[in-house]
């Protein structure tokens, strides 16, 4: 029997990419609503079932569950985008099921076209943004030129609106825009799911005070949060549990427990320091082995061992007190797995992370090696081998969580329970 909190937080712990789709998808069989609280389609999340795959940006993956899902406030959403994905899970009743915030922020053609032109002229300090508008359209959220969700039903107010931010942008962007043209597709767009459209923080609120079980959904990883990541590289948005907070209109107490999710191995899109990556045959095994290539982007991930120090910096951030484990299966078949559990830096060994880019890029990592073991999705119902029970309790005690979770494959049915929530 899997029995959970009445309100559960999943958050990435490494940089994005941890299998947080999956197993939200998983949970939510086991709660009526999944409330999404930051980020945009930069975002990307797999997860496969009955056979069929669906790839989410927008939508909490919590939809084939059948459970209601909140777009919040703190999201900046692409409504192009937001209709493809309705389209692809129609046979789910999305109409029925989607709540969206009337406060979000809405994510324009003109933001891609700043995303794409500001990269190219950072030279050697580009970010490796996905290019999707995300930055964009928070600085302009920041700026207060910023265009929400319930703007876009009023096409005059709608097109007064494109003419500020487009005319504050314009040394920013490559191409000219139709301004009456762009407001008449976007609120032709809105127009569909303006029953959609609620305050999502009270919606929220008067569920969870009716007892519903809520589980709340952040988008990327802890080490790409614009306040607590690898700054400059980093996503446009709190990603920790913070971000849950102001990004859905809820109080803290409403937050029961968090849930972290980590992949077995570290993986990162885009540039900036990564301590544990790999530059070797078994980087380029597990690369292929777990089909590491971004959701968003298609690029290739780059590979690590699995990092403690980043992980359990993640965990005091946002009070983790349990973990699910990811692509574990990925490793079954090396000789020897490795996990960084302290860095060496100046003639020290440290075990926390620095805060200034240029120091992270000096540290290495210091790793201790583990056995390696047999163990795949074929395996989910048995015991698990003793030298896979190693590395596990190994993470629990350097971490002081509980390993709830472990993921040994895409579907749903690929997942093995640990210990209760």
């Amino acid at each position: 029997m899997f029995s959970l909190v009445k309100t559960l937080a999943v958050i990435g712990l490494q940089f994005g990419d941890e299998g947080k789709g999956k197993i939200v998808d998983f949970l939510s069989g086991h709660y009526r609503i999944v409330a999404r609280y930051q980020g945009g389609s930069n975002a990307g999340h797999t997860v496969k079932v009955s056979g069929n795959t669906y790839k989410f940006h927008l939508i909490p993956s919590g939809i084939l569950q059948g459970a209601t899902c909140v777009l919040g406030n703190g999201m900046v959403i692409d409504p192009v985008q937001l209709e493809n994905e309705i389209e692809m899970v129609k046979e789910f009743s999305p109409m029925d099921k989607l709540k969206i915030s009337e406060r979000a922020h809405v994510v324009f053609p003109y933001h891609m076209d700043r995303d794409i032109f500001e990269e190219n002229i950072k030279s050697s300090n580009k970010v490796g943004t996905t290019g999707k508008g995300i930055g964009p359209a928070y600085e302009d959220k920041y700026a207060r030129i910023g265009i929400r969700i319930i703007d876009l039903l009023d096409k005059e107010k709608l097109e007064k609106k494109l003419e500020m931010a487009i005319n504050l942008r314009k040394n920013y962007l490559t191409k000219e825009y139709d301004i009456k043209e762009l407001s008449k597709r976007y609120n032709e767009i809105a127009k569909k799911f303006k029953k959609n459209i609620v305050d999502t923080s009270s919606f929220l609120i008067k569920n969870i005070e009716k007892g519903n079980p809520v589980l709340f959904e952040g988008a990327q990883g802890t080490h790409l949060d614009v306040d607590f990541g690898m700054y400059p590289y980093v996503t446009s948005s709190n990603t920790t549990i913070g971000g849950a907070i102001t990004g859905l209109g809820i109080p803290p107490k409403y937050i029961s427990k968090v849930l972290g999710v980590i992949k077995a191995y570290t993986t990162k899109v885009g540039e900036g320091p990564f301590p544990t990556e790999l530059h070797n045959e078994i980087g380029e095994q597990i690369l292929k082995k777990g089909n590491e290539y971004g959701t968003t982007t298609g690029r290739p991930r780059r590979i690590g061992w699995l990092d403690l120090v980043l992980v359990k910096y993640s965990i005091s951030i946002s009070g983790v007190k349990y973990l699910a484990i990811s692509k574990i299966d990925i490793l079954s078949g090396l000789d020897e797995i490795k996990v960084a559990y302290a860095y060496e830096y100046d003639g020290k060994v440290i075990k926390n992370i620095p805060s200034d880019i240029d120091n992270i890029m000096k540290i290495k990592p210091l790793y201790r090696t583990f056995d390696g073991w047999e163990f795949t999705k074929d395996d989910v119902k048995k015991e698990i081998p003793k030298n896979m029970k190693k590395y596990i309790d190994y993470i629990e005690k350097y971490t002081g969580t509980k390993v709830s979770i472990i993921s040994l494959g895409a579907s749903r049915e690929d997942t093995k329970v640990l210990k209760t929530i």
